[in-house]
């Protein structure tokens, strides 16, 4: 299935600080996480009550081609080194995984993502939860591919939600090819192919950051919306009242995070930095509420580029992001501490 592009994951990456050995108490998320080789055909599907499945999309071919900083490719390797250090804050019956990395280097975006789809599609097989670190917001194509695949096995009509947090819409036209600013139209393309519910909902739009053919495009495809501006001026309840709203009538959610969608001060290490946005804390209120609705399938954080952050913020960012959906949905199983 993968070829020399997908690499396991270099368990040295994970190695933190150890407080007991034997303890579980004590255990930090270094301790706990295991090598799965998707290389393999003998992977048993996991049948347990909750595992997480950790893989990398280290590609920054889609900011290039859409003219933005590279640097994201980077990414995944930043975040691991973050996350390491994290308390086990659920049971031993939580189980963490990494699955590797995909590489991008030598092939073309498009083929990438293909790569990308498999992998996804593979941990979901293995009943394993993606938590897909980017890598530019080109993951998102495939990631949602990967999801796709995997429901399409089950139901010829899949009914997926996709939230974004972002401040772009990144549904721009792509005569030429993807970029990191197309994926959102691609994939409303591919839902018309099928004929399939194209619902999306992106939570953070700047207005100085599209332009008003984006604002019509939305319009046109029934792009769902809130602007930052909404989020940092309205009550958070009338937010979650919409969220609720777009989620209600979905079998499966795809939550995608892009980087930018918070404010330089807070991820100052993104391909397309952002002088305003959002309220990390306000996300994460958000990001619970959709995890509580226990329709989540697949999760990815994008756009981190290690170049362009100070004091590893952003990637520290992207780590706690990871540890409140890891804990979130540990308490929804009620694997909590």
């Amino acid at each position: 299935m993968f070829n020399t592009n997908y690499e396991p994951v270099d368990l040295s990456v994970w190695q933190g600080r150890i407080d007991s050995e034997s303890d579980f108490d004590a255990f930090r998320w270094h301790q706990w996480v295991k090598k799965i080789d998707l290389r393999k055909d003998d992977l048993t599907p996991y049948n347990g009550k909750l595992g997480f499945a950790f893989i990398g999309f280290c590609c920054d071919k889609g900011i290039k081609l859409n003219k933005g900083r590279i640097g994201a490719s980077k990414g995944p390797r930043s975040i691991r080194k973050e996350l390491t250090n994290l308390p086990c804050c659920f049971t031993k019956e939580v189980k963490l995984f990494d699955a590797g990395n995909i590489l991008c280097k030598g092939i073309s975006l498009e083929e990438g993502q293909n790569l990308l789809s498999k992998a996804v599609e593979k941990i979901l097989n293995l009943n394993l939860f993606p938590i897909v670190l980017g890598g530019g917001h080109e993951t998102a194509f495939g990631n949602y591919g990967g999801i796709l695949n995997h429901l399409s096995r089950k139901t010829s009509k899949p009914n997926i939600g996709i939230i974004n947090f972002d401040a772009h819409f990144d549904i721009r036209p792509y005569e030429n090819g993807g970029t990191s600013g197309t994926m959102f139209r691609q994939i409303s393309d591919v839902c018309k192919e099928h004929s399939l519910n194209y619902s999306y909902l992106c939570l953070g739009i700047q207005k100085h950051s599209n332009t008003v053919y984006l604002f019509k495009t939305a319009e046109k495809l029934g792009v769902e919306y809130i602007l930052a501006k909404d989020i940092i001026g309205n009550d958070t309840w009338s937010i979650l009242e919409k969220i609720s709203d777009f989620m209600k009538h979905k079998d499966h959610i795809y939550v995608t995070i892009c980087s930018d969608v918070f404010s330089s001060a807070f991820a100052p290490g993104v391909s397309a930095a952002q002088p305003l946005g959002i309220d990390p804390e306000v996300a994460l209120k958000f990001l619970k509420f959709i995890l509580r609705s226990n329709k989540v399938i697949s999760f990815d954080i994008c756009e981190v580029s290690p170049r362009f952050d100070h004091d590893n913020t952003t990637a520290s960012l992207a780590s706690v992001i990871i540890f409140s959906l890891v804990n979130t949905l540990s308490k929804i199983f009620n694997l909590s501490m």
